[in-house]
């Protein structure tokens, strides 16, 4: 799947998921503001929906003018800033649980998935297969883990070697373990 590219031009995306790329940039929150609104989001909103397209020109933006660190720390401001389902206290469901926050915070079409498989009793895989780059998904996947990891467990987030997005592949891939 391509990143940066809308699946569904209708697709929509929350104000709350929007504001992610404003808290990611921690210091820089003006010059977040300023990319929001140099592709088509002005003042984004928590309760307000916003093309998906706009959005994801934006990273696009950031991809290119300010890297894949920036990233990937936006992408782990997404549990905490998304709309996301009930707590949990299994890294197994938390990670599964990223496929149905991203349906909650998207709407109007087709968006792709986060699609997670467990590969034995404290690991499992996550495959992103939507059109966000993936910098960003990595951020989400270890934001994720770390959220709901029990004390004393340091989850471990590896890419698969063997794809990427950023080389025009499909889908990521990466393996989780803790």
């Amino acid at each position: 799947m391509t990143q940066f590219v809308s699946i569904d031009q209708n697709v929509k995306v929350s104000g709350s998921a929007v504001l992610a790329i404003v808290e990611g940039m921690g210091e820089f929150k003006a010059m977040a503001l300023r990319i929001l609104r140099e592709n088509g989001i002005v003042d984004p909103e928590k309760d307000k929906w916003y093309p998906q397209q706009a959005w994801l020109d934006a990273f696009r933006q950031i991809a290119e003018q300010i890297g894949q660190e920036t990233l990937r720390a936006i992408g782990e401001k997404i549990p905490e800033t998304a709309l996301w389902p009930p707590t949990t206290e299994d890294i197994g469901e938390a990670l599964a649980s990223i496929d149905v926050a991203y349906h909650m915070n998207h709407f109007g079409g087709e968006i792709g998935h986060y699609r997670f498989e467990r590969t034995g009793k404290r690991s499992g895989r996550v495959v992103c297969d939507n059109p966000y780059p993936c910098a960003f998904d990595l951020g989400i996947v270890k934001a994720t883990t770390s959220r709901f990891a029990l004390e004393g467990v340091r989850p471990i987030v590896k890419h698969d070697a063997h794809g990427c997005r950023t080389r025009g592949d499909e889908s990521c891939t990466y393996f989780v373990s803790w």
